[in-house]
């Protein structure tokens, strides 16, 4: 054996061992088209008479076919404005709905503390009287 053979072993078992790249890539993002686009590229898509002109448009252009699937339907039930990209996720609710959820919610905690009050009241007047203590004895001392 020969003083080098250990260095190279190394250096080989080196090579092998990948170190993962730290870098974290960012994610993707959902794509927006404009309307104008869409128009542009079905009207494109439209003059192709070749075999294979539209998966080379599509090709060039990054789409699917379900692209152009979805526009053509939106082109013929005349959604100009579904043409436009939409923003998803829950959409807003109009202020009087919110407001009338509120009230009833707050109508619900106020009949819960009347309705606790009200017991409150039974249970006085029912303690009064096991007591002996007439009604216009009660009132007298609340007013005192």
């Amino acid at each position: 054996m020969s003083h080098n053979e250990p260095t190279q072993i190394n250096a080989e078992v080196e090579r092998e061992v990948q170190v993962p790249e730290p870098e974290v890539l960012p994610r993707a993002k959902r794509r927006r088209f404009s309307a104008e686009y869409k128009l542009r590229i079905l009207e494109e898509a439209d003059g192709c008479t070749r075999r294979g002109q539209i998966g080379a448009l599509l090709r060039r252009e990054g789409l699917y076919s379900s692209h152009l699937s979805t526009w053509r339907r939106q082109r013929i039930l005349g959604q100009l404005e579904g043409l436009s990209p939409k923003k998803r996720g829950r959409k807003p609710q109009d202020p009087a709905v919110e407001e009338v959820a509120r009230l009833r919610r707050e109508n619900e905690r106020l009949r819960a503390r009347l309705e606790q009050a009200e017991m409150i009241i039974d249970v006085q007047k029912k303690l009064s009287q096991l007591l002996g203590l007439a009604p216009e004895e009660t009132e007298m001392d609340e007013s005192e």
